[in-house]
C-alpha cells in the first residue's frame, strides 16, 4: 500500500513514521510512504506557499500553484487517487473509514495548514476530506499521521498478534474490554479471578459482558448505533454482574487541591 503526503513540514511525518509500527511497515515493506514537500514546488526565491486571503482577514491561506504541482508530479511518479484533504469540514475518521482505506491499493494525504487551503484545490484537486472530529489543530500533520497509522496497523504483517485488530476498541462496535497484567493483586486492587481461572471459555464470555458494559457506561451511542443490546448479550451480562470485574472503571480521585 502506497500513501504520499503533502506537507509543508515533512520532518513531522518522517520523524514519527520512522519509528514504532509505521516504521515497522516501511522497513517490512507493507507501507511504501512517500513524504512530499510542498515548498519544492514554489516557483519564487523565498519558496513561499501561501498568501494574504482575498476579502481580508487574519493569517494566510495555503495557494493552489504550489499544491497542484507536488500533486501533479507524484501522480507522475505513481502516487494514488483519492487524495483527501485534512480538514475541520470533512468526514469524520473513523475506525470504519480506516477499514475502507487499508482495502485500497493506495490513497494520499494533503496536510493544510495556517487559515486552510485554496478552496479551488479542494473543489478541482482533491478528491475528498477528512476530518478528526470538532477540534482545530495548527495543520494536518498530526492528523496525517493518526489516518496513516489506523491503516498501516489494519494491513497483513504489520502487528506481531493478528488477533489485535479483531479485539480492539471499535472491531465490533463496542469498546475493548479491560486489560490486567502481573501482579494478580496490586495496592489490594485484584485482578478479577476470571481471568486467572485458566478456564478460557469463561474468560471469553467475560471479556465480552466486560465490554458490553464498559461500552453501555462510557459510549451508550455505539449500543445505539449497533441496534441495543441482543438477547443473548442481556445473558451474557446476567452471567458476570458488576462484582465480577465487568462493571466500568471508577472516576479517578480529584487531586487537583
Amino acid at each position: 500500500m502506497r500513501v504520499d503526503v503533502f506537507t509543508i513540514f515533512p520532518q513531522l511525518i518522517e520523524g514519527y513514521a520512522s519509528a514504532s509500527v509505521l516504521g515497522r511497515a516501511r522497513s517490512g515493506g507493507v507501507v511504501d510512504l512517500r513524504v512530499r514537500d510542498l515548498r519544492e514546488h514554489a516557483t519564487d526565491a523565498r519558496r513561499s506557499v501561501d498568501d494574504t486571503p482575498f476579502g481580508g482577514g487574519a493569517g494566510m491561506v495555503l495557494a493552489p500553484a504550489p499544491i497542484f504541482a507536488a500533486v501533479e508530479a507524484a501522480e507522475a511518479d505513481g502516487a494514488w487517487r483519492p487524495l483527501f484533504a485534512l480538514t475541520p469540514g470533512g468526514r469524520r475518521f473513523d475506525q470504519g473509514v480506516a477499514h475502507e482505506l487499508v482495502g485500497m491499493q493506495g490513497f494520499s494525504l494533503l496536510c493544510g495548514r495556517y487559515e486552510g487551503i485554496d478552496q479551488r484545490v479542494l473543489d478541482h484537486c482533491c478528491d475528498g476530506e477528512l476530518s478528526m472530529g470538532d477540534v482545530v489543530l495548527a495543520g494536518g500533520e498530526l492528523a496525517a499521521l493518526v489516518v496513516i497509522e489506523a491503516v498501516a496497523r489494519l494491513a497483513d504483517g504489520v502487528l506481531g498478534n493478528e488477533a489485535s485488530t479483531t479485539e480492539e476498541s471499535f472491531a465490533d462496535g463496542l469498546l475493548e474490554y479491560p486489560q490486567y497484567t502481573k501482579p494478580a493483586t496490586f495496592r489490594d486492587w485484584p485482578v478479577p479471578e476470571v481471568l486467572r481461572s485458566g478456564d478460557h471459555a469463561r474468560v471469553a464470555r467475560w471479556r465480552r459482558a466486560a465490554a458490553l458494559r464498559r461500552t453501555l457506561a462510557a459510549r451508550p451511542d455505539l449500543i445505539e448505533a449497533r441496534g441495543g443490546i441482543l438477547p443473548e448479550e442481556a445473558t451474557l451480562l446476567e452471567e458476570f454482574d458488576a462484582g465480577d470485574g465487568t462493571s466500568a472503571p471508577a472516576e479517578p480521585p480529584d487531586r487537583s487541591g
